[in-house]
């Protein structure tokens, strides 16, 4: 029988036990083990699992904490998922692509080397839309990755995998990339923690260290759990000139935020919102109001133009990486991947460049903003979710009776990629009827990590979310 209660503990209480020799990582991996055995069939959320190595690497980590005087690292014994668009050497990372079924890395990301050097044992990959391409989970390399909560329902994408496995209990870490939401949107959907990290605190890999949109950054369960993660995956590293100097350690206690001042903006100036993700974002700025903040509604005067440069950047990056593949693989990947290719080869450089008047204005907008509050709060998605098989051109999609653009129109999450010096993170803020979890996203000052881990561990201390009393996922299926 699953230890659903121990799958679910958080990662620094895990470590705690550990350490106190009260609970065996041997013990820990067999639950989880034996949770991915009864869960996994109904989600979907790895590709590839590495459980009799898991096992093998916990009774090292065992021997370590019984042994006196042994170095016990930072995240020893503690099993993670590594998304299957992140490079582990002498693994497949196949970018949940059949193009890349078989491709072997030959290095390591540098932010998977530190959690791995820091004493996490790989436990499998997570899935991931293809390429990384989409806002929810699915490919024709490793098909539907589904929602724990409501199996009707995506995780989103493209970190889908690593939000669906935290939610069902699989695993206390994985990791996520973040190219216009990808491990904020399934933070959201699934109702777990995830950090975009502002542009070069964590290191990347060449050559895309030199893109400001991308970023790496934990996902977890607890606050405090993502804490523990960025603090070993921050810091500047030698292959990424673009990595920071210097080291921000991240809180993980909560501490009083009695006294700030919060700005709230619900639609960004622009979005369509669900009532349901609205009356969930106003009940969050309630309980910050009762931690003693000021929070003050905003006006962005934002755009939909803000969408522009996202979608200029990212589908010039797709037609870069998969255009030379599309001769020989059209007809093997997902058609929402070809076109996204496709309209990314219409692009001019000289589009490009003109994007940058568009951030430039947006920053102008919010700077004063973010000048006059320590951290600005806003929904995380438009809507709590959409269908698992959600296609990103032809679903047809409307907010409020209002059409929106499948792909992006009900993610409140690109435009900080666009402006991606600052840290965003997307917390739990409630659930909407169909039990789906709804998230509201913590923006802070460029390069304030702290403030936004002080925001979230505040807000998650005052509405705690995956606590002993609290709902876990029914896995329901509205078809049953």
């Amino acid at each position: 029988m699953v230890d659903t209660e121990l799958c679910y503990m958080p990662a620094t209480e895990v470590m705690k036990r550990f350490r106190e020799r009260t609970l065996s990582p041997v013990e820990y991996v067999n639950a989880l083990i034996s949770r991915h055995e009864d869960v996994e069939p109904r989600i979907n959320a790895t590709t590839h699992t590495f459980h009799d190595r898991a096992l093998d690497q916990a009774r090292e980590a065992e021997t370590r904490f019984m042994r006196a005087g042994s170095r016990i690292r930072r995240l020893e014994g503690l099993p993670v998922m590594i998304k299957d668009l992140h490079a582990v050497k002498g693994h497949i990372t196949s970018q949940s692509c059949r193009i890349f079924a078989n491709h072997r890395d030959t290095h390591s990301l540098p932010t998977v080397d530190r959690l791995l050097r820091a004493g996490a044992i790989l436990f499998a990959r997570s899935a991931s839309s293809e390429l990384g391409i989409a806002t929810v989970c699915h490919s024709t390399q490793w098909g539907v990755t589904r929602n724990p909560w409501n199996l009707a329902m995506s995780p989103g994408g493209s970190s889908g995998g690593s939000g669906a496995a935290l939610a069902a209990g699989m695993t206390p870490l994985a990791d996520g990339s973040d190219y216009g939401g990808s491990i904020r949107v399934p933070a959201s959907a699934c109702g777990v923690f995830g950090y975009k990290p502002p542009y070069g605190r964590n290191p990347q890999d060449t050559p895309g260290s030199f893109d400001s949109y991308c970023h790496y950054g934990p996902m977890t369960r607890a606050v405090s759990d993502g804490a523990a993660m960025q603090n070993v995956m921050s810091g500047q590293h030698r292959d990424d000139l673009t990595s920071l100097p210097g080291r921000v350690v991240v809180p993980d206690k909560p501490d009083s935020i009695r006294g700030w001042k919060i700005a709230l903006s619900i639609d960004l100036g622009y979005k369509h919102v669900d009532p349901e993700v609205e009356r969930m974002t106003r009940r969050a700025a309630a309980v910050f109001r009762d931690l003693g903040c000021e929070v003050d509604e905003v006006d962005l005067d934002w755009t939909s133009s803000s969408v522009v440069p996202w979608e200029i950047q990212s589908k010039a990056g797709v037609a870069q990486s998969l255009a030379p593949h599309l001769m020989q693989w059209r007809y093997e990947i997902l058609a929402d991947s070809v076109r996204d290719a496709e309209q990314g080869m219409a692009y001019s450089a000289r589009d490009l460049f003109a994007t940058h008047a568009i951030r430039a204005e947006m920053w102008l907008k919010l700077s004063p903003v973010m000048k006059r509050y320590n951290v600005m709060i806003c929904p995380t998605l438009g809507v709590p979710s959409v269908a698992a098989d959600h296609s990103i051109f032809e679903s047809r999609m409307k907010i409020n009776g209002h059409p929106v653009d499948p792909y992006m129109g009900w993610c409140l999450t690109y435009p900080f990629n666009a402006l991606s010096q600052l840290p965003v993170a997307s917390v739990p803020s409630g659930f909407a009827a169909n039990g789906v979890p709804t998230g509201m996203q913590i923006v802070g000052r460029p390069f304030d990590d702290i403030s936004v881990f002080r925001a979230a561990l505040a807000f998650e201390e005052a509405q705690p979310w995956f606590s002993r009393d609290m709902p876990k996922p029914q896995f329901r299926d509205p078809k049953a």
